[in-house]
């Protein structure tokens, strides 16, 4: 089991979960999105109760996906868990990285 995490802008997060689904080849659509935007809401980085987890299930891989929103700020903290690829690894860290950016 391996991890990747970081932090984005939650306004990036529906294309930062769109892409990975792609490298996992997992079909993310409006309703994985409606169940994730919903749930995100009531996260809260600060508690370690107050994660929300996401399974993406695709035809390569299996990841979790945890996030947490940041109180008092716009930044959601995001964990990528499972058995990772190093190159899986590579692309969900620079993803993190692109869209933490501006």
């Amino acid at each position: 089991m391996a991890e990747v995490g970081g932090w984005i802008w939650e306004r990036n997060l529906r294309s930062f979960l769109e892409l990975l689904s792609q490298y996992v080849g997992y079909g993310f659509d409006a309703t994985d999105w409606e169940t994730v935007a919903l749930a995100v809401e009531a996260t809260d980085d600060e508690r370690p109760d107050g994660w929300y987890s996401y399974s993406l299930v695709g035809e390569h891989r299996q990841v979790e996906v945890g996030l947490a929103r940041a109180v008092g700020g716009d930044e959601l903290m995001v964990a990528v868990r499972g058995t990772l690829t190093p190159e899986l690894e590579v692309r969900a860290d620079t993803l993190l990285a692109a869209f933490a950016a501006g």
